[in-house]
Formats: structure tokens, sequence, C-alpha cells
């Protein structure tokens, strides 16, 4: 089965290195949609040209190329592999990870390694992409959850009621106005402090 061609920015402050680096890329089936010298204004190339994956090919990260990636993995979210030509320390590596480096490979750009490193990191970036999305959600239910708690207790004290007719007060409320309980908290939350 036949992979589906990935779009490829790269970036490479050697240009007879790059020259040789897009012409393995492309025997394997790879598009480079455009090289870069230095990942300066990175994130405005990313946006404008949005490629599937970005490869880094330089000595080690400088902090200019950190900023940068740090940049597009807040706002323009990739697998990035990053290829260390030159010996990396720990710190570092971690400054790339943290700066959004989905594969970090320190001992340099192999030509037969290429597809498993690509395939690795896009498996990578998949994972934290879905447990950050998984956190943002439960984040986002735990919210919602404590303005039911907040509007249940305010209706409690407002309407001298118990628990459960305050919580099926908020369920008819989001119902006859087609609406979640907790937008539908949000706003008794709001009606019942300005009346207090």
């Amino acid at each position: 089965m036949t992979q589906p061609s990935l779009d490829i920015l790269l970036i490479d402050d050697e240009p007879q290195r790059a020259e040789a680096l897009i012409g393995t890329l492309r025997t394997q089936g790879y598009r480079v949609i455009e090289h870069l010298n230095s990942a300066d204004g990175l994130s405005e190339h990313v946006d404008r040209i949005r490629p599937d994956i970005i490869l880094i090919d330089m000595d080690n990260p400088d902090r200019d190329t950190l900023e940068s990636m740090s940049a597009v993995h807040r706002d323009h979210p990739r697998p990035v592999v990053f290829f260390a030509e030159a010996e990396s320390d720990s710190q570092t590596i971690r400054a790339a990870v943290k700066a959004g480096v989905s594969a970090y490979i320190a001992d340099g750009l192999k030509p037969d390694r290429i597809r498993p490193i690509i395939d690795s990191a896009i498996a990578q970036f998949e994972t934290y992409h879905s447990l950050r999305r998984e956190l943002e959600q439960t984040r986002t239910e735990l919210a919602g959850r404590k303005q039911i708690d907040r509007a249940k207790a305010l209706l409690m004290k407002h309407q001298s009621c118990d628990e459960d007719q305050a919580y099926r007060t908020l369920r008819k409320l989001a119902m006859d106005r087609n609406q979640k309980l907790g937008v539908v908290a949000a706003d008794v939350i709001k009606v019942l402090e300005a009346l207090a």
C-alpha cells in the first residue's frame, strides 16, 4: 500500500546539504513545498503554505529557532522533526521538545531512516494532540459542572428548595431554551447574583 505524499517545509542552513535532502525526500515520495535557510518568520510561512510536516536540519536549535518553533506549536501545530548535526545535551533536547518538536534525532540525518522517523513523528504528534483535546474537553466539562453546582446552590437558597428540585429547574430551563445545561447555569448565576 502506498502512503499519501506529504507536503514538507524544510529548514536547512546549508544549501548543499539541503539540496541533497530535497532529492532524497522526493525519491521517497515526499513533496518539499518550501525550503528556508532559517526559522525566521516560521509561523507566517506555516500559515501561508500549510505544510503537513516541518523538517529542520541544522547543528543544534538556537534560541531564535526554539522561539519560532514555539510560535508554530502554539498557532499552527504541525509535526516537527529536528535533525541535529552536532551532539546535543539533554537540556537542548528537552527545550526542543517543549517548543513542539515531535522527533529529535541527535545523530544527524541518514536517508534510509527518513520514512520511519517521519512516520514516528506524525504518530507522536497525533497522540499528543489527541491527549491535549481530551484534557481540554475534561477541563470544559469540569468547569461546566462547577457552574451547575453553583447555580443549584443559588437556586436552593433563592427558592428554598432541595438540590434535586434545583437540578430539575435547571434541566427544564435548558430544555425550554434548547441550550446546554452549563450555559443555562451560567445565566442563572448571573441573574441570581445580580438579585443578591
